[in-house]
């Protein structure tokens, strides 16, 4: 068994829920311009993730569910994660993002993982988001995760796969028994062992390593 964690937003998605939610509140470009300059490394990732959520403030319960709705995984991504948990691996999204917003777009394509890590959005008490964040993935790094994660279900990092795009992945891409970049960032591109840019290729890159067996 292999423990392959994924990165959501640009990674398992082409959807980035910061901006979908910033849309609704009126707010892209300068959401637009703080998660640029994170992804670049210009910027800690917390520090990026706090000042989005402030902009956030006060976005109403109906345009968050909204928001949330509007977050799509890539095509054949839901086959991808089928394959892989039908080979007996543990599939796992670790993501600065945000649970809810996973939890929909894997909802509707009627596909589920074995472990979700991701951050929140609080609302008050009507539903509407109070511009705060929490969860394990601000200040908590992905190397971290993926090696709590590999220790809890048994699998050797050796074993371990990390797959995603930018700056906050390069902790879990360098510590991975195997890094694949999906279309990564400059910065990033360095730590890869492989690089894709659709999911039919990831794929192809997991079957040439033995984690998945070739298709007929």
């Amino acid at each position: 068994m292999s423990l392959i964690a994924f990165d959501f937003d640009g990674t398992l998605s082409d959807s980035e829920m910061t901006v979908l939610l910033a849309e609704r509140a009126g707010v892209a470009d300068e959401v637009a311009e703080i998660t640029e300059r994170a992804m670049n490394d210009e910027l800690s990732y917390a520090e990026s993730l706090y000042q989005r959520a402030e902009l956030l403030e006060g976005l109403s319960a109906a345009d968050v569910e909204d928001a949330f709705d509007a977050v799509r995984i890539r095509p054949g991504a839901a086959r991808l994660i089928e394959r892989l948990r039908d080979e007996g691996h543990h599939v796992a999204v670790l993501t600065g993002g945000f649970e809810r917003g996973v939890e929909a777009a894997l909802a509707r394509e009627g596909v589920s993982v074995d472990t979700i890590v991701a951050n929140r959005l609080p609302t008050d008490a009507d539903g509407a988001l109070t511009g705060e964040a929490e969860g394990p993935l601000i200040e908590g790094t992905k190397d971290d995760a993926l090696a709590d994660l590999a220790a809890e279900a048994g699998v050797p990092m050796a074993e371990t796969v990390a797959v995603g795009d930018g700056a906050n992945d390069l902790p879990m891409l360098e510590v991975a028994g195997l890094a694949v970049g999906f279309v990564p960032k400059s910065a990033v591109r360095p730590v890869c062992d492989s690089v894709v840019a659709s999911m039919y290729r990831l794929g192809k890159v997991l079957e040439s390593h033995g984690v998945l067996a070739a298709e007929a």
